[in-house]
C-alpha cells in the first residue's frame, strides 16, 4: 500500500528532528515551501505539519511559523524479555539475560524475564498495555507469528535475538553463525583433515544451524574439497553415526552446538572410538559444559552476552528516540582445545 504523501513529509520532518538535524527552536520550511518540495497541496503540507504539532514535536504560530520543541526523551518502565528458559544449559541463554539486565538496571528499568507460555497467554493488547518493549528469542522463525505480526501492526518496539525473522519487520541481534561455521571447518582444514564431516542433532534446522553448515560449505569449496555432509545426512544414534563415519572415511566432525558435540563424542566412546586420536571434533557456542568436558572441546564462543547488551542498548534507544535501529551482527570466535588435533598417521580411514 502508498504511504500517504502528508505521512512521507511527516516521517522526514519527524526524522530529522529525532536525529538532531533540526534542533530546538528552529524554524521548519512553511507550508508553500514543503508543497513545492513534495509536489502536494499546501492541504496536504498543512496536515503533516498538524500532526507534528499534536505529537509535540513542534509549536506553531500564526504569522510566524512552525519551531522545532525540547523533546523530552521517553524513559521506558518495564521491558518483556523471553527466553527458551526450558533450555538454558543448552543455549547458555544465562549470559545473555545478564547482558540485558545490566543495561537497564543502570536506567533503573524493570525487566519481566519469562518463558514463551506468557506469550502462549497473553494478546498483543495486554502485552502492549504491560509493557514499554520486547526482546524475543524465538525457539524457531515460525513461533508466535500471529502474536508477532500484531503488535508489528502497532509499531511496537521489538528486537528478535539469535535469529532474523524476515517476516517481520523488527531488527534482530545475532551471531555471526556463518563465519562461526566456516572458521570451525577451516581450522580442521589447517589441521590437516580433508574428510570433514557436519553433524546435525536433530532433523530441524533452524536458520543459526543453517548458516553455520553454509559456512562449513564454503571453507570446503575454498580449496576444492569435494566431500561434505547433506542437510538430510541425520544420525541421532551411536551406530548410526559411527558407520556414517567409516564408510566415509571422516576424520574431523563439525557440530551444530556444543550440546550436540559433546552427546556425539559420548555416543561414539560406546562405539570405541577414541577423541580425537580418531576423530577430531568441533562445537559451537562455548557452553560451560565444553570448557570442563573431557576432552575440553574446541568450539566457536557465541558471546551471547554481547547480544544481550547491544539488543538492550538498541531497544532503549529506539524507545527514547522513537527511530527504529537496524540488524546488528555480533562476531565469533574459534576456541582452540583438546578436542582436535591432525589426523592420525596411517589410520585406515585417512585419505
Amino acid at each position: 500500500m502508498t504511504q500517504p504523501l502528508y505521512q512521507k513529509i511527516k516521517k522526514d520532518l519527524k526524522a530529522k528532528i529525532l536525529a538532531g538535524m533540526m534542533t530546538p527552536g528552529s524554524k521548519l520550511p512553511t507550508e508553500k515551501a514543503l508543497s513545492a518540495d513534495y509536489h502536494v497541496s499546501r492541504i496536504t503540507a498543512k496536515r503533516a505539519l498538524t500532526d507534528l504539532e499534536q505529537e509535540g514535536f513542534i509549536t506553531r504560530i500564526q504569522g510566524s511559523g512552525s519551531f522545532v520543541n525540547e523533546l523530552k526523551q521517553k524513559q521506558p518502565q518495564r521491558i518483556l524479555l523471553v527466553l527458551p528458559l526450558e533450555e538454558s544449559t543448552e543455549l547458555s541463554v544465562a549470559p545473555l539475560s545478564e547482558g540485558v539486565m545490566a543495561v537497564f538496571q543502570a536506567e533503573k528499568i524493570d525487566v519481566f524475564l519469562t518463558n514463551y507460555d506468557f506469550l502462549t497467554e497473553r494478546s498483543a493488547t495486554a502485552i502492549m498495555a504491560e509493557f514499554d518493549g520486547l526482546l524475543y528469542y524465538p525457539r524457531d522463525e515460525d513461533a508466535h507469528l500471529d502474536l508477532l505480526l500484531s503488535l508489528a501492526a502497532q509499531n511496537f518496539a521489538t528486537i528478535i535475538l539469535d535469529k532474523k525473522v524476515h517476516d517481520l519487520p523488527f531488527p534482530a541481534v545475532t551471531a555471526d553463525n556463518e563465519r562461526g561455521g566456516y572458521l570451525a571447518t577451516n581450522y580442521l582444514i589447517q589441521l590437516g583433515h580433508k574428510k570433514i564431516g557436519y553433524y546435525f542433532g536433530s532433523k530441524h534446522h533452524p536458520q543459526s544451524t543453517r548458516q553455520r553448515y553454509f559456512g562449513y560449505l564454503r571453507a570446503l569449496a575454498e580449496v576444492n574439497i569435494p566431500f561434505h555432509s547433506h542437510l538430510e545426512d541425520t544420525y541421532l544414534n551411536a551406530s548410526d553415526l559411527s558407520h556414517y563415519l567409516l564408510q566415509n572415511k571422516v576424520t574431523a566432525l563439525v557440530c551444530e552446538n556444543d550440546l550436540f558435540a559433546l552427546g556425539a563424542i559420548q555416543q561414539l566412546r560406546q562405539q570405541n572410538w577414541q577423541i580425537p586420536t580418531n576423530l577430531a571434533v568441533v562445537g559451537f557456542d562455548d557452553t560451560q559444559a565444553a570448557r570442563f568436558f573431557d576432552p575440553a572441546l574446541t568450539t566457536i564462543l557465541q558471546d551471547f552476552k554481547m547480544i544481550g547488551t547491544t539488543a538492550a542498548q538498541l531497544l532503549l534507544k529506539w524507545l527514547q528516540t522513537g527511530i527504529k535501529p537496524v540488524d546488528k551482527q555480533i562476531s565469533v570466535k574459534l576456541i582452540k582445545r583438546s578436542s582436535t588435533k591432525p589426523p592420525k598417521k596411517g589410520a585406515a580411514y585417512e585419505n
